[in-house]
């Protein structure tokens, strides 16, 4: 008979006019990972929110079992009490403080109401040896990275005898190292009879560390599935996620390429607070109308240096260079004028300098380009909202009207925001940087049809990917950088990964 940990019985969670959760179940076995899968907005977080205290007794319906006994979480302290402890997808460290003090902040290692500063840091040095850092405790956190960032998250869970770990998009931000060293932490922790829940896009991961995974779309349980026992396919739960299979992860596509539009010569950016760090150095490249172009590169190799100087140059110190956009050379020395060049740049950190969360779906889209809309000076409302309904139907933006705010949905439909807000400047040169970055595979589907679409209306798209799959499914060429300078360019048509990684590994004086 299964040991079962948790048991969550016909959990139904209603949001004033929308029914976000209805009657799901979910078990989870003691010392197992168990993913939970489906398309964003499905209800995988709110689920969690609900086992954690987020949303505490009372504001649902059905019954949460740990342990064989029943659960009321009042709050997150209350849950964690209990060994239940998650871990969010938006990181809630402090940067300012140092590793110890996030570690225990609520928690302190106190005497008579004073902290022990000796025992706190000692504590949290075996905590973070625990979890495979070798930092010093009293390091700040803006001094380490994303990946050692969600480790110190894991080494405060650990502190508080965690016995059943949340995992909310846990490697959404990572590059593929810390991805894999995370994966073997978690097997450790399995191994030493914690109890891991996942929630995650990435169907290879899943693949790769799960015992079991719960399906779940538009808020009800569809089915569980044992990797080990049904040797599942990523296909098989992308089925069950969307209701129907995808013959491709990506949409045909006729390429139809015609005169340059963009063309950067001799590009070099200097780090805006390290002048003598070169970030980008003399980088060349051009892009076509209709074309999709990939920049491919490991993290740190200044893909979104090279693209944010472009626009307007809103990175960088020091930046030298020639831009031709339709064979004249052009100055864009601010945001402003690469908009007014027909420039748009959608950032891959959507929620931070993407879009105003607080603010609803109708002035984020109209955000960039006001002056389409104003009259003497004034902001015509009524014409305002029309525009940001026709892009509300046409890019499929889940929401029942845009004076949603933006922060309620879920990432593939702030996504499509983020793209119809750059799509109202009616650019000729559309730079996507990760545009799929922590969206489901459906969500996907649908970015990659977007993208066909504008390069059909003669659009010259630049996509930056962590994902060589991706970059090969969508792309017609593709430049490989590394260290800050362009290493290669493959065209999509008979290329190999092998070979992108190849370029993407070299050093400035192009050995390996």
């Amino acid at each position: 008979m299964a040991d079962h940990i948790l048991e969550m019985v016909n959990i139904t969670k209603t949001f004033p006019g929308v029914k976000a959760l209805q009657d799901v179940n979910l078990t989870v076995e003691r010392g197992e990972v168990h993913a939970i899968c489906g398309e964003n907005g499905a209800g995988k977080s709110t689920l969690m929110k609900v086992l954690s205290g987020v949303y505490p007794h009372g504001t649902y319906e059905g019954e949460i079992i740990l342990d064989g006994q029943p659960a009321s979480f009042s709050g997150i302290r209350d849950s964690e009490k209990s060994g239940v402890v998650i871990i969010h997808q938006e990181l809630a460290l402090s940067p300012f403080l140092s590793i110890a003090e996030n570690i225990f902040l609520g928690n302190e290692q106190a005497r008579r109401g004073v902290i022990d500063w000796n025992a706190t840091n000692l504590e949290a040095a075996r905590l973070l040896q625990r979890v495979g850092l070798t930092e010093n405790p009293i390091t700040k956190i803006t001094d380490i990275g994303v990946g050692k960032q969600q480790l110190v998250e894991i080494a405060k869970a650990l502190s508080k005898d965690v016995r059943l770990l949340i995992l909310d998009e846990p490697t959404a931000a990572l590059n593929d190292e810390d991805s894999a060293h995370l994966l073997d932490l978690l097997r450790g922790l399995r191994e030493h009879g914690i109890t891991c829940i996942i929630i995650s896009h990435k169907l290879n991961e899943i693949k790769a560390i799960a015992d079991r995974v719960t399906v779940i779309r538009d808020g009800r349980t569809i089915e569980t599935l044992d990797l080990d026992a049904d040797d599942i396919s990523e296909e098989r739960i992308i089925r069950g996620m969307v209701g129907r299979d995808l013959q491709s992860r990506y949409p045909d596509r006729t390429p139809d390429i015609g005169e340059e539009v963009l063309r950067i010569e001799d590009w070099t950016v200097q780090h805006p607070l390290e002048h003598s760090r070169t970030v980008v150095d003399h980088a060349n490249l051009y892009v076509r109308a209709g074309e999709v172009v990939g920049i491919a590169g490991l993290m740190g190799a200044g893909r979104t240096e090279l693209a944010m100087s472009v626009f307007g140059r809103s990175y960088g110190h020091n930046i030298t260079g020639n831009l031709y956009k339709d064979g004249r050379q052009i100055q864009l020395r601010t945001v402003r004028d690469a908009i007014k060049n027909g420039i748009a740049y959608a950032t891959e950190d959507r929620k931070r300098y993407g879009l105003n969360l607080i603010d609803d779906i109708k002035r984020n889209i109209s955000g960039a380009a006001l002056e389409k809309l104003a009259k003497t000076g004034w902001v015509d409302a009524n014409r305002e909202t029309v525009v940001a309904n026709d892009y509300r139907q046409s890019m499929r933006i889940k929401a029942p009207n845009v004076g949603v705010l933006t922060g309620k949905l879920s990432g593939g439909n702030q996504q499509k925001v983020v793209l119809s807000k750059w799509m109202f400047t009616d650019p000729d040169v559309l730079i996507l940087d990760e545009p799929t970055r922590g969206i489901d595979v459906g969500a996907k589907y649908e970015i990659y049809t977007i993208i066909n679409t504008l390069a059909a209306q003669g659009k010259a798209i630049i996509v930056i990917s962590s994902e060589l799959p991706e970059l090969m499914g969508i792309c017609d060429r593709i430049y490989a950088l590394a260290a800050g300078r362009i290493t290669g360019e493959v065209e999509v048509a008979g290329a190999k990964a092998e070979d992108l990684m190849h370029y993407m590994t070299m050093d400035k004086d192009g050995s390996r």
